[in-house]
């Protein structure tokens, strides 16, 4: 993270995409002992189209007003996907930044009665995957969804994390890339330091995955997830986006076995209020046991 609290987050990410694109993907001949891991500089100049003087300038931050033709070469040459790309393109950008936020994050109150009345998994997050608000079949699922917990570090501190999530590998991949994607160039936002901050500390998966720089959204899907109590659901999630925050809800295929457990574990579920937004600092979750 070096580069990003340096002012250079375009340099830091062409680097880290360069170092994970192999020669024989970019369709170089492979020979002679190579010191750096994917493609050198030169090489990704070389099939971009541009001189190796300027690349170097592009990645120590020396020039940071690229082109669209010189970032769409490049990130051609990273075979970089149109989420990727995009964010690249967002990197080097020159637009005003946003103010910074000054008030917590608000669930709004028609949210806090629908979460009321839905007989599914559903809870509200922020942009930092902090949990504001959920129902009590988001808790009986799993008790890491109550209001004041993070998701992201829940995943990655949480040993029952690891066993609730049938892939937890790819899960958080995903969840960083989506991190990553969120924050874009808003690297001082408070809540998004305090955060990377913490888990760079506490997580080496963390460390790992972050300095890979991968961009992704974390929208609709399917997770398969191991229930403590009901065993195995396979549940479709989808964010809805509400004001300034999402409203995620998860639900399984009509008449499916999955469908049969979740019934079950609506049965045995706690008659609890729906959770409640923040009153705290914006996006400043409650401690809460690793």
């Amino acid at each position: 993270m070096k580069d990003e609290e340096s002012g250079n987050p375009l340099g830091s990410y062409l680097r880290a995409r360069r170092e994970l694109v192999s020669p024989e993907q970019a369709g170089i001949p492979p020979g002679g002992r190579r010191r750096v891991p994917g493609l050198r500089r030169e090489e990704v100049a070389l099939l971009a189209g541009i001189s190796p003087d300027y690349y170097l300038r592009l990645e120590r931050g020396r020039d940071k007003n690229p082109s669209p033709q010189v970032l769409e070469s490049l990130a051609r040459v990273l075979q970089l996907d149109d989420v990727e790309r995009t964010y690249l393109l967002g990197l080097a950008s020159v637009r005003p930044r946003a103010p910074r936020r000054k008030r917590p994050e608000q669930v709004p109150a028609r949210v806090h009665e629908l979460l009321a009345h839905l007989q599914i998994p559903a809870f509200v997050e922020g942009r930092a995957f902090d949990v504001l608000a959920s129902n009590p079949m988001a808790v009986a699922l799993s008790p890491r969804l109550r209001p004041g917990q993070n998701r992201l570090r829940s995943l990655l501190l949480d040993p029952e994390e690891r066993a609730f999530h049938q892939d937890w590998e790819n899960a958080t991949a995903d969840f960083v890339a989506a991190l990553r994607t969120t924050v874009g160039d808003d690297t001082d936002d408070p809540r998004f330091v305090e955060l990377v901050g913490e888990l760079a500390l506490s997580s080496q998966r963390f460390r790992t995955l972050w300095a890979r720089h991968d961009v992704r959204g974390l929208d609709g899907g399917t997770a398969t997830v191991q229930h403590p109590v009901v065993g195995e659901l396979r549940l479709h999630r989808d964010k809805l986006p509400v004001d300034d925050v999402i409203l995620v809800v998860y639900y399984p295929d009509k008449d499916s076995d999955s469908d049969e457990k979740l019934r079950l574990l609506a049965s045995l579920a706690h008659t609890e209020p729906a959770g409640t937004a923040h009153d705290g600092p914006a996006g400043a979750p409650r401690p809460m046991t690793p």
